[in-house]
């Protein structure tokens, strides 16, 4: 096994790890009933998006190792798209998803009934647009890294 190789395998292990758990992100907090069952569903949710983060430093940094291995890379439409792709999703995070979290996080903590409040249903809709549009921006990245098109 060459090193490129090696670099190859912990690219695409860092894609299960870190893309993977990024779209259970939704699912998970989707099917919560209760206050109770929502905040530990945001618990279980903040651990996926360490494997995310994780994952998603290896992916970037492994892909611009092998690129950096071989140059020819830079000039291929697909993988230049792809590195746009993921920079555009890597800052959604804080641009875009980060501030939308934000007031879900505080209703979180401050509301004290027991049944999810009609507030919580407006701020996760807006949360989970632009989590949608992250999750297919990296199922495009997915598309073009298996396919190479162009």
């Amino acid at each position: 096994m060459t090193f490129y190789d090696l670099l190859a395998f912990v690219h695409i292990f860092s894609a299960i790890l870190g893309l993977g758990p990024g779209f259970m992100m939704i699912p998970v907090v989707s099917k919560a009933k209760t206050m109770e069952e929502l905040r530990y569903a945001f618990a279980i949710r903040g651990r996926l998006h360490r494997c995310v983060m994780i994952g998603g430093t290896l992916l970037l940094v492994t892909g611009l190792i092998m690129g950096s291995l071989r140059p020819h890379l830079f000039t291929e439409g697909w993988y230049v798209l792809s590195l746009a792709l993921f920079l555009i999703g890597l800052a959604f995070g804080p641009l875009v998803l980060s501030p939308k979290s934000k007031p879900i996080k505080k209703l979180l903590n401050e509301y004290q009934g027991k049944n999810i409040p009609v507030a919580y249903d407006q701020l996760s809709r807006k949360l989970f647009f632009y989590e949608n549009i992250e999750n297919f921006l990296f199922l495009l990245i997915i598309v073009l890294m298996i396919s190479k098109p162009f």
